[in-house]
Parts: structure tokens; C-alpha cells; sequence
């Protein structure tokens, strides 16, 4: 298994560009997305506030599973989406690991 800080510097770039756009093409259509962003957003804030050091995301990343029932890509969404939700998973599973 990756660790936390590895999935991080591979992940959380993309996810920087990928969670607004996905936000704005399907933020109508699956609402949900919203809070996505919104959490995303808390996450990356705290990485990157906590530099070198493990930021503590436990409140964030079961908000995260509980919006998203646990990552589950919808079946009317586009790649990017799909991708967000499999960053966003791997980051989860990276932390928790």
C-alpha cells in the first residue's frame, strides 16, 4: 500500500484542476458534487497548512465517504469525474493505511 505522502504528490494536483471543472459540468446534474468541492477544498487547505507533517483528516474523509456512498461513481458522469472519485478514494485508503 502507497503511503499518504506519495498518493499526495501524485494526486492532489490533478485534483486541484479536475475538482472545480467536474464541479461546473456536473454540479447541476449530481448536487453532491458540491460538497465534494467543498471538502476537497478543507482537505487540501490542511495538507497544505501541516507542510511535511500528516494533517489530521478523519472528519473530512468520512464526510467524503458518506457524500459520495463510499466512492461510488455515478453511471451518467464523464472520466474526469470518475477520476476525482478515484483520487479522492486512494487518498482516503493512502491516510488511513
Amino acid at each position: 500500500m502507497k503511503k499518504f505522502n506519495e498518493v499526495k504528490e501524485e494526486n492532489i494536483r490533478r485534483l486541484e484542476q479536475y475538482v472545480p471543472i467536474v464541479d461546473r459540468v456536473h454540479g447541476s446534474s449530481h448536487p453532491e458534487f458540491h460538497e465534494v468541492r467543498r471538502v476537497f477544498d478543507e482537505v487540501n487547505q490542511k495538507i497544505k497548512s501541516a507542510k511535511a507533517n500528516k494533517p489530521n483528516l478523519d472528519n473530512e474523509f468520512s464526510q467524503l465517504r458518506e457524500i459520495t456512498s463510499n466512492y461510488t461513481i455515478p453511471g451518467d458522469v464523464c472520466e474526469s469525474y470518475e477520476a476525482v472519485y478515484n483520487m479522492l478514494s486512494e487518498l482516503d485508503e493512502a491516510y488511513h493505511g
